[in-house]
């Protein structure tokens, strides 16, 4: 199987790199299976994510016990995963599919256009989760200075700073041909930043914990501490799948940008990473049941609701 140097193309940029899995000429044998392998992944994690997210947006609706900062940014991430399956998912298959059926000018629109949201939606879902850990850490520094200082205008103009900043750098970055470098940057800050303040949440509740029991009202917690820790497991856990999808994909990504070359087989590498990324999607809602009670408890009266309704009907 010859190997592709997309360095022989007229640019290097990235999105010489993103077409260029559209002009393989990928043969009937494993690699086509491979494809339609990934097809059926990505329409079944498209309408998992859907309905995933569709109950998490509803049960945070309906909860009351997170404090509305912090409900704001996990809505944001379960909206982000929301967008992937009712966008990136569909224009991932149907860029599989136009590779399938030799549709070359179809699988090019919709590959440039499957890259754009990805990065878009993956770089608000990856600043979004930082923006939880830091929520977090700051919870248990300010304590009661916390909701005074963590406002909900506040954490909205944060919000809507990420998807600025997300679609703006994603555009520049593709247009001058550094989405590759853009995605590495933005996958190692968000690392970077979320590992500190893990490491300061626990190094701060091990040193609480062996210190006396104090009643002041300086260092009295806003949050119950048993809440307080689940909330932060729960964000933990969600920080460690999304490391688990989004690896992967960096290490290929790097080194498909190192290397310049480009096969049948690396392409279709590159594209189960892509999938392993969008399958985050998925992945968080049920994070979010297993580990927040109350959106657990709120999801099943959903559920219970819609079925009594089927049910009448």
């Amino acid at each position: 199987m010859a190997l592709l140097n997309y360095s022989s193309f007229s640019s290097e940029k990235d999105s010489t790199l993103v077409e260029l899995t559209c002009l393989l000429k990928f043969s009937n044998g494993v690699i086509s299976r491979e494809l339609t392998c990934l097809i059926t992944v990505n329409i079944v994690l498209s309408i998992t994510a859907i309905l995933g997210n569709t109950l998490i947006l509803i049960a945070l609706h309906k909860d009351s016990s997170l404090h509305s900062p912090s409900k704001l940014l996990f809505r944001t991430l379960a909206t982000t995963d929301l967008c992937v399956g009712l966008i990136a998912h569909p224009l991932s298959a149907t860029t599989w599919i136009s590779e399938l059926e030799e549709q070359w000018d179809i699988c090019r629109s919709t590959s440039i256009a499957r890259f754009l949201t990805s990065y878009i939606l993956c770089s608000v879902s990856l600043l979004t989760t930082t923006a939880i850990s830091v929520d977090r850490l700051l919870a248990l520094r300010l304590m009661l200075r916390y909701r005074q200082i963590v406002t909900l205008r506040r954490t909205h103009v944060v919000v809507v700073g990420f998807w600025v900043v997300s679609i703006v750098c994603t555009v520049v970055s593709y247009l001058n041909g550094f989405l590759s470098i853009y995605s590495n940057i933005i996958i190692a800050l968000s690392l970077v930043t979320s590992v500190f303040s893990y490491f300061n949440i626990f190094r701060l509740l091990r040193r609480n914990k062996t210190k006396p029991h104090q009643t002041t009202r300086s260092q009295a917690s806003p949050l119950h501490t048993a809440l307080y820790r689940n909330t932060v497991y729960s964000a933990l856990w969600i920080q460690l799948a999304l490391v688990v999808c989004y690896l992967p994909y960096g290490i290929v990504q790097f080194a498909l940008t190192a290397s310049k070359n480009l096969n049948p087989f690396t392409a279709f590498v590159w594209g189960l990473t892509g999938s392993l990324v969008y399958m985050n999607s998925s992945l968080n809602p049920i994070l979010y049941c297993w580990k927040i009670r109350e959106v657990k408890q709120a999801v099943m009266e959903t559920l219970r609701r819609i079925r009594g309704r089927c049910g009448s009907l």
